[in-house]
């Protein structure tokens, strides 16, 4: 808001706090023609302390919506991010609104584009830590509708994600349950609110079993460091006389699929036999994680209602048919299959 008044901050109180021309901001905000480092800094700066955000205040006046939503993903890589994607639009796309996505990793400057993202669009669907929780709460004070998914809750914004914690403990407690006690998480809880989740209840299955808590293997959720732990793994277990799968964690429980099929399928080329010499398990279920040999256990998590029902929310705010914010928790399901030991083809066990 522009100092002094309750009214959205316009190009010119910009200008006015920068100290520069109008032009000059005009240039910065628009990423269009010369502009030095320092008139940068000096907009971006005045930008953020007034809350800025480009065409709020015109769109207001006018009434008008772009009938666009803005949505906001750390990356695109693996097959999480495509499903919920797919949701997402599908539900937009019924609903007559288009889709404007911000990728903010790689990304330079990640916080001019999303000045320039908020300007073209209704509101903003914000994924995990794509954004930091100030640039969240800047975006809430501007008056932007924000929807988070898999992101903890924040006052004033809606969120959705899905139920983590009590899946990963029933999951660490049915290997514990049968016999696997020395088991590594693999995963790095800082990496992501979910990702912290899966490693409280793995912890708390442990300490139900009485056994100490360990520290994780904090590692990307990629394939390549999936296959550079198992070659690690792997190296441990040499030996000049013998091959000693004992040297091996007797299960690991990996923070996604990505991870877990590529250790899986490392490990066996280096001859270690899933489940009988160590179990993993993985979480999405990932359309790999159903054929490859043996199949991954894992749990299953709807990421593309994840995406539809983030647009739908999302919509309630923007159009005001609902202006409380809420918190949606949706079901994961416990998949087994044969990568932990416990038998192929038991049912579900939904949470």
């Amino acid at each position: 808001m522009a100092s002094g008044t309750s009214r959205p901050a316009t190009i010119y109180d910009v200008a006015a706090l920068a100290k520069l021309s109008i032009a000059t901001v005009s240039r910065v905000l628009q990423g269009t023609g010369p502009v030095s480092a320092k008139a940068k800094e000096r907009v971006d700066q005045a930008a953020r302390e007034l809350n800025y955000v480009p065409l709020r205040a015109a769109r207001s006046l006018a009434v008008q919506r772009h009938e666009a939503h803005g949505l906001v993903l750390p990356d695109l890589a693996g097959p999480f991010y495509g499903d919920l994607l797919m949701g997402y639009e599908r539900w937009a796309g019924e609903h007559g609104q288009s889709v404007i996505l911000t990728v903010t990793h790689g990304n330079a400057d990640p916080q001019r584009s999303l000045r320039d993202l908020a300007g073209r669009v209704d509101g903003i669907v914000v994924h995990g830590n794509a954004l930091d929780l100030p640039a969240v709460q800047e975006l809430r004070r501007a008056g932007v509708p924000i929807v988070l998914v898999a992101h903890p809750p924040v006052t004033g914004c809606d969120s959705v994600r899905s139920e983590s914690a009590a899946s990963a403990e029933q999951l660490t407690r049915r290997l514990l349950d049968h016999g696997r006690q020395n088991l590594l998480f693999v995963g790095d809880p800082a990496s992501s609110y979910d990702v912290s989740e899966r490693y409280a209840g793995y912890s708390a299955a442990l300490r139900a079993h009485k056994l100490p808590v360990n520290e994780p293997e904090r590692v990307p959720l990629t394939e390549a460091a999936g296959a550079a732990l198992a070659m690690q793994l792997l190296t441990a277990m040499e030996d000049t006389e013998k091959r000693r799968t004992d040297a091996l964690p007797e299960g690991l429980v990996c923070a996604n699929d990505e991870l877990a099929l590529a250790v899986l399928q490392e490990l066996r080329r280096g001859g270690v036999r899933v489940p009988e010499d160590v179990v993993v398990t993985g979480w999405d279920d990932v359309m790999a994680a159903r054929y490859v040999s043996p199949g991954l256990t894992t749990v299953r998590q709807p990421m593309a209602e994840l995406g539809r029902l983030a647009a739908q929310r999302l919509h309630e705010r923007i159009t005001g048919e609902r202006t409380r914010a809420r918190n949606d928790v949706l079901a994961t399901e416990l998949v087994l299959r044969e990568s932990c030991g416990t038998g192929p083809g038991a049912a579900s066990e939904r949470q």
